[in-house]
């Protein structure tokens, strides 16, 4: 939300009243004084004006998790237990996943309070791709390839997927690039071959990594440089 918005919508201050604050230099966000109205205030954004804080902001957070098979991408489940259960942080409730993963399906999540930043990492628009290391039941000819990296039509959503990167590890093994995440889009992709998947591990989202000193069930928080990378 932009500055003059922010300050306008309280109720101690009128429109006018703001463009002054602004132009006399008295409000501070993270302790920057701003005079442009246009400067954004973020639901982490401290925002105050002379020695008033109106908004104490609150730290974002960020973490990378190795996903085990057996656990439910959300934040509360009441037969499984979910990949929240897995961190052991203060103000869980404030955190949600960006990007689920299958019940079985393992490997990179990622976790975090902040909404806009997670939207740039999971969004198609972003052209992220997410990287998948795929195992299946009978071999994976040189055809599926081609025909993921022309689009696959899925009933369903009535939509044609984005063209896909397919490279093959050995007869049944393959590694799979996508910048989607449709429901069970890695599986319905291998279905339309009749072939199923027996294992599915995702190794990356964007430029971000699965650390591979984490194992199964394991987390840690993301570097500031990790973060700037979306």
């Amino acid at each position: 939300m932009r500055v003059d918005r922010f300050l306008s919508n309280l109720p101690r201050f009128n429109r006018k009243q703001v463009r002054l604050l602004l132009v006399e230099k008295r409000v501070r966000i993270d302790g920057k004084v701003v005079s442009d109205p246009h400067s954004e205030v973020l639901e982490f954004s401290r925002v105050e004006v002379d020695d008033e804080v109106l908004q104490v902001g609150k730290p974002a957070r960020y973490f990378m998790l190795n996903k085990p098979p057996g656990c439910v991408s959300a934040t509360r489940d009441p037969q499984h237990p979910t990949v929240l259960d897995l961190i052991h942080e203060p103000d869980k409730d404030d955190l949600h996943i960006a990007g689920r993963l299958d019940f079985n399906t393992t490997g990179l999540m990622i976790i975090t309070n902040d909404g806009s930043w997670s939207r740039r990492l999971t969004q198609p628009q972003t052209k992220l791709p997410k990287v998948y290391y795929v195992e299946t039941e009978q071999d994976i000819g040189p055809e599926y390839a081609v025909t993921f990296n022309e689009g696959l039509y899925f009933a369903f959503e009535d939509l044609t997927t984005q063209p896909a990167e397919l490279v093959l590890l050995g007869a049944k093994a393959a590694r799979l690039s996508i910048v989607e995440g449709r429901y069970h889009q890695v599986k319905r992709m291998f279905g339309h071959f009749d072939n199923k998947v027996l294992r599915l591990h995702r190794e990356s989202m964007g430029p971000l990594r699965l650390d591979n000193a984490l194992k199964p069930g394991e987390y840690r928080a993301l570097r500031t440089e990790e973060i700037q990378l979306i």
